[in-house]
């Protein structure tokens, strides 16, 4: 399945990686400067109504609401 998501809607816990960036250059540009790109790892560590908090890289990123829905996740395959 290739379910892909903005990140507002996974919960906390959620590790996938970014498919899709809509925006402007500018918004590419700031979030490839926070280490938020296409095909790059992130797990959520926070999710709230205002924003989320990913980890990408070993940092945390806090992303508002408004450009976290600009970015959209593919669930990593899991094997257990």
């Amino acid at each position: 399945m290739n379910l892909q998501l903005n990140l507002n809607q996974p919960e906390t816990g959620f590790h996938g990686f970014i498919t899709k960036i809509d925006g402007d250059k500018n918004l590419k540009k700031k979030l490839m400067s926070l280490g938020l790109r296409k095909g790059q790892e992130v797990s959520v560590l926070h999710q709230r109504h205002s924003g989320v908090v990913v980890l990408s890289n070993g940092s945390r990123v806090a992303l508002g609401a408004n450009i976290a829905a600009k970015v959209f996740l593919q669930a990593l395959d899991t094997e257990e």
